[in-house]
């Protein structure tokens, strides 16, 4: 198959929340997760850049009325590296996860400086 992008998970931040997830809603993160790897327009619904971030952006999965969001950056062009993730509970984004989403995204660009 030809992958559009790469996507890898940044040391345990995406795992650690994703491994309590119920099967249907891993399922369904894989399946956002492949369409964001294999097609070149991702529509909004699904991965968007945050408004007023430095290159952060928000993968978005809907299981029935249960909204989960996954951090993310690029790196080297086409490889998306997943930062945390949280199950959202109202409109606006916790601060505090989007203030760890820029720390993770800085972390790892201060390792990465090779």
């Amino acid at each position: 198959m030809n992958y559009t992008r790469q996507i890898i998970a940044y040391k345990n931040y995406f795992l650690d929340f994703y491994e309590h997830l119920p099967d249907k809603t891993q399922s369904k993160i894989e399946w956002t997760l492949n369409l964001i790897r294999v097609t070149p327009q991702v529509p909004e619904k699904y991965f968007k850049h945050l408004e007023g971030t430095k290159g952060l952006y928000e993968i978005r999965v809907e299981v029935g009325n249960q909204i989960y969001r996954i951090f993310s950056f690029f790196d080297k062009g086409n490889l998306v590296v997943l930062g945390n993730a949280f199950q959202k509970k109202s409109q606006k984004t916790p601060k505090n996860e989007l203030e760890k989403a820029i720390k993770i995204m800085a972390e790892y660009q201060n390792e990465n400086k090779k």
